[in-house]
């Protein structure tokens, strides 16, 4: 009788473990599951629009992350139709505008609002009346000859006998399941053969993340919005969530999705350690850095995303999978895992299921391209009480200047680039930078995650610039540049304007945070000028110009 129950039990042991194991292998189903419609054709997952005749069947979605209710802007109408975007400015020209506008509004109401569809054709940017930023690149200051560059100099050597193979260095997660695309050639050896992003790879310098007019750049800002997405992960660290995206050519961005409109302001009582990271700040500032001609910002352009096929079903993060669902207004939300702002309340939502982003070009990898991370010497406490050093000591400057690398070479001068560059953004999240490790202290800092730029078009931080006025440094190439910013022909704003209407995005800010560039512009004038008087001019500004360029410049 004892043996029978021992057996019995075994039995029952056995019995719960399969179930367990089919339980498990089901659920590692469900996403391929999700993307078959009835009678096992391919179909969206998506619910039918709210106009469709027919009754809606329920949505083949765990019942567990179905219709969450949404309590941040995320669930409103015009949550991801920003009022500055081209979508909107449809709907109120078709709704009328003037006096007729609200009447036109009213109606409009009870309509179906229409959504742009995933290949729809955007229209294309409005011609500006003049090409004030073609003129400023023919400018004698932005065609300033780099010193001769040696090995060295390089950060790559490339060997164009060498074919490029890209499944040489392949991994695992980047394979693709459709085997019969086409993808690069592998059996050039012409260097115009590789992808764009290797491109951008190989043409790092000591000086500079890219030449003038490499025409790589271009055409990697069209790929990054172009070229088919086949992996997504979540990015590890940071506080709020963003993706690493591959390609099919087998290139790598870092999306960061949309999170405000373009015409919302950070509240006032926010700290800048935990404000939104805007993904049409990433733009604006890749733009803003080459029209100073810095050149130090990674390529980075905005793509309408569908996050049904080039997120949900092309991902392999089971964490990411896991957190997507169907909201009240049936658009399709998710909202990852990350420090800050990732739960059903901070929610990103598509309209149905497509959302604006930025996607940011990778750098070369650090197995290939080792870079030191450097804390910033004017770093925020990030506390809600304390106070950093130099916000309580005003000699501050004269202590960084001698410790290494501030002692000696051009460090502290691109220490107030990046303050000039950050001030006429309104960021106040510098708190590390990057260089590349081969190129020692003599080299450019590389302005990465600048997503907490353009957040008040209302408000300048004056902190921002307490770099500049404790040191009282600059170069003369950009005390020239901002100069030259300032005038009429050449207004920052103006040309802010024309270049981000190349975006696919565009209008990609709000006119207020435009203006206010012309006006922080201003500021730092204005802070050097006061540098100027009160040190000398030759004790200010440090000349990096050849005399031929100085000439040049003076005459004109």
């Amino acid at each position: 009788m004892k043996m029978l129950l021992v057996r019995k039990f075994r039995v029952l042991i056995l019995m719960v473990f399969l179930v367990a194991c089919t339980m498990h292998i089901m659920i590692d189903l469900l996403p391929r599951l999700e993307r078959r419609g009835p009678e096992g054709r391919p179909g969206c997952s998506c619910p039918p629009p709210a106009a469709a005749a027919p009754p809606r069947a329920a949505p083949r979605w765990p019942s567990k992350h179905t219709l969450r209710i949404l309590q941040d802007f995320s669930a409103e109408p015009a949550s991801n139709l920003s009022s500055q975007s081209r979508e909107a400015a449809a709907e109120r020209a078709a709704g009328g505008g003037g006096a007729g506008g609200g009447a036109g509004a009213a109606a409009a109401a009870g309509r179906t609002r229409r959504l742009i569809g995933p290949g729809a054709p955007r229209p294309p940017p409005p011609a500006a009346a003049a090409a004030p930023l073609a003129a400023l690149f023919e400018h004698p200051l932005y065609r300033a000859a780099l010193p001769p560059l040696a090995d060295g100099d390089l950060l790559f050597n490339v060997n164009s006998d060498i074919r490029f193979n890209p499944r040489a260095a392949e991994q695992p997660e980047w394979q693709n399941e459709d085997h019969h695309e086409e993808f690069l050639p592998t059996g050039e050896t012409s260097i115009d053969s590789y992808p764009n992003w290797l491109k951008f790879h190989i043409g790092i310098n000591r000086y500079e993340l890219y030449s003038r007019h490499n025409p790589a750049i271009e055409a990697l800002l069209q790929d990054l919005v172009s070229q088919k997405i086949t992996s997504v992960a979540m990015k590890s660290g940071g506080t709020q969530l963003k993706l690493i995206m591959t390609f099919q050519n087998y290139g790598q961005a870092l999306f960061k999705p949309m999170k405000q409109t373009r015409e919302q302001e950070t509240p006032p009582d926010f700290f800048y350690f935990s404000d939104y990271e805007r993904h049409n700040a990433e733009i604006a500032a890749f733009h803003l850095d080459r029209i100073l001609d810095f050149r130090r910002v990674p390529p980075v352009a905005g793509r309408l995303v569908n996050m049904t096929r080039e997120i949900r079903d092309v991902t392999r993060d089971k964490k990411l999978w896991r957190t997507f669902f169907i909201s009240p207004a049936n658009n399709i939300c998710f909202y990852g895992e990350c420090s800050y702002y990732c739960s059903t309340e901070h929610a990103l939502c598509g309209k149905p299921d497509q959302i604006e982003g930025s996607l940011a070009a990778f750098l070369p990898d650090l197995s290939l391209a080792k870079r030191k991370t450097w804390r910033n010497p004017w770093r925020r406490s990030y506390h809600k009480r304390k106070k950093a050093e130099w916000e309580v000591d005003p000699d501050y400057c004269e202590e960084v200047k001698q410790t290494p690398p501030y002692d000696s070479g051009t460090r502290i001068l691109d220490i107030m680039d990046m303050t000039v560059f950050d001030f006429l953004m309104g960021n106040m999240d510098r708190h590390h930078y990057e260089t590349f490790e081969k190129f020692g202290n003599e080299t450019f800092i590389i302005h990465l995650d600048n997503g907490r730029g353009f957040g008040k078009y209302s408000h300048d931080e004056l902190s921002i610039l307490v770099p500049l006025n404790q040191c009282c440094r600059i170069r003369k190439s950009t005390y020239l540049r901002l100069q030259l910013l300032a005038k009429e022909e050449y207004k920052l704003s103006l040309l802010m304007k024309e270049s981000l209407l190349k975006d696919k995005i565009a209008p990609i800010l709000y006119q207020p945070h435009l203006e206010a560039m012309d006006r922080r512009l201003r500021i730092v004038l204005k802070a050097v000028s006061d540098c100027i008087e009160k040190d000398g001019y030759d004790n200010v500004v440090e000349n990096d110009f050849n005399t031929d360029v100085n000439t040049v410049t003076t005459e004109r």
